[in-house]
């Protein structure tokens, strides 16, 4: 929904992140909150002894040492303490949902800047016994006297015994989320060839923003990490070409491979969310564009595509501005799969799929490629479930701001459970 009369224009500043760096890599010794803190710090630094007015945090995979990750971040990283800090999920797109959370509490009076955040350690994952062995231990602690312990021994069944460990299958469905796009890239008859031409375009721009110094200001060292380390200089059509199918490997005509989808990856990212006031906080050099608006979408993921809910989202977005695919001059699109990206870009050029799913019947136009990811995606930057929306949001600002006023950018997350949250940005 756009910004109501009474909330004053809000603007998203550029923030900073951690390398981001494949599982069990180099990043593997941090846990969520070792991984956040000196981002944290990094970023109310900056603010030169102004604070922020409150902190929205968050992260996927859970933990049960913490439930409100976001106030141990900030206690761990001695912010002051009087600062409130709340969590947020929305898998894929958790920081980027932290992010409209966090604008749609600022009043531009009392609340005029926030810092906005996310993270993912998949190489910390913590592993949970399964629902009846956990009431069963419970019950055996539970027990005063050493007979009565004794007594409960007989009722563990040994079928309860057994460790529950995450995965990235969805809960409801049972299958994974390559699984899941599988279907999808050949629902819209999507080729391996160009899918593994947008995982190539990845990492080729990711490495060209690189080699400019565009990330230098975006990244900042943790230990002895300094850049990301998953874009991938050696790759080419050729290498992606051999690659075996990573979801569909028994039929043999499955599409997604290692090379052409996001790898699980360690990380954390922030970005500033404020008003004109909450502005005048940060240092004038960084830069900041207007959020225009947004949309968050849900979809039939048993019938639409579990990573749908963009191709939906983008169109209501765009038809409420008056806009085509042509007056958008940034597209960052997240590349949970390069067959999610392209299943989008069709279903975005396809006048039935717009008049008979979304509801809207206009043509808005061909999709302009060249405008996409222009400094790398998740495929080669890769793709910390909570820290994504940050990475992709402060990457749009940093490469909009550049640009001349009132050009435009969409930022699309697509998530797991069949949802998804769009942004549309503007240079002012």
């Amino acid at each position: 929904m756009a910004n109501s009369p009474r909330q004053p224009p809000i603007w998203l500043a550029c923030g900073v992140r951690t390398p981001f760096a494949k599982v069990d890599g180099p990043l593997s010794s941090y846990d969520a909150i070792a991984l956040s803190v000196p981002v944290a710090q990094r970023m109310v630094e900056t603010l030169g002894g102004a604070l922020p007015d409150f902190a929205v945090w968050g992260t996927v995979a859970p933990n049960l040492t913490w439930s409100n990750i976001a106030r141990e971040v900030m206690l761990e990283a001695k912010v002051d303490p009087r600062i409130p800090a709340f969590s947020t999920v929305l898998a894929c797109a958790t920081s980027m949902v932290a992010v409209f959370e966090a604008a749609g509490m600022i009043d531009g009076e009392v609340r005029t800047l926030a810092l906005a955040g996310g993270v993912e350690s998949m190489s910390r994952i913590q592993l949970g016994l399964t629902q009846k062995l956990s009431d069963w231990v419970r019950k055996f602690y539970q027990a005063r006297s050493l007979s009565e312990k004794l007594a409960r021994v007989p009722e563990l069944e040994l079928g309860s015994i057994g460790l529950y460990i995450p995965s990235v299958t969805n809960r409801v469905t049972g299958m994974s989320m390559g699984e899941h796009t599988e279907i999808t890239a050949k629902e819209w008859n999507l080729s391996r060839a160009e899918q593994d031409e947008i995982a190539l375009q990845s990492h080729r721009n990711a490495l060209a923003a690189r080699a400019r110094g565009f990330f230098d200001d975006l990244i900042m060292p943790v230990g002895e990490t300094k850049a990301d380390t998953l874009p991938r200089a050696d790759t080419s059509l050729e290498k992606l070409a051999r690659l075996s199918p990573a979801f569909d490997p028994k039929s043999g005509k499955g599409t997604l491979t290692a090379g052409n989808s996001s790898p699980l990856t360690d990380g954390a990212a922030a970005i500033w969310v404020a008003s004109e006031a909450g502005l005048r906080k940060l240092p004038a050099h960084l830069p900041r564009v207007r959020l225009v608006d947004w949309e968050i979408a849900a979809v039939d993921l048993w019938h639409e595509g579990l990573l749908m809910a963009p191709a939906y989202a983008i169109p209501r977005l765009l038809a409420r501005h008056d806009l085509g695919l042509a007056d958008i001059d940034l597209w960052e699109i997240h590349e949970a799969f390069a067959a999610q990206v392209l299943a989008h870009i069709k279903a975005l050029e396809s006048p039935v799929f717009l008049r008979e799913k979304v509801g809207i019947a206009r043509d808005f136009g061909a999709f302009p490629r060249d405008r996409l990811n222009p400094n790398g995606g998740s495929i080669a930057l890769g793709h910390p479930f909570g820290a994504t929306g940050a990475r992709i949001l402060s990457q749009a600002v940093k490469e909009l701001a550049e640009r001349h006023k009132g050009e435009r950018a969409i930022v699309s997350i697509c998530t797991d459970g069949g949802q998804g949250g769009v942004a549309l940005l503007e240079a002012a």
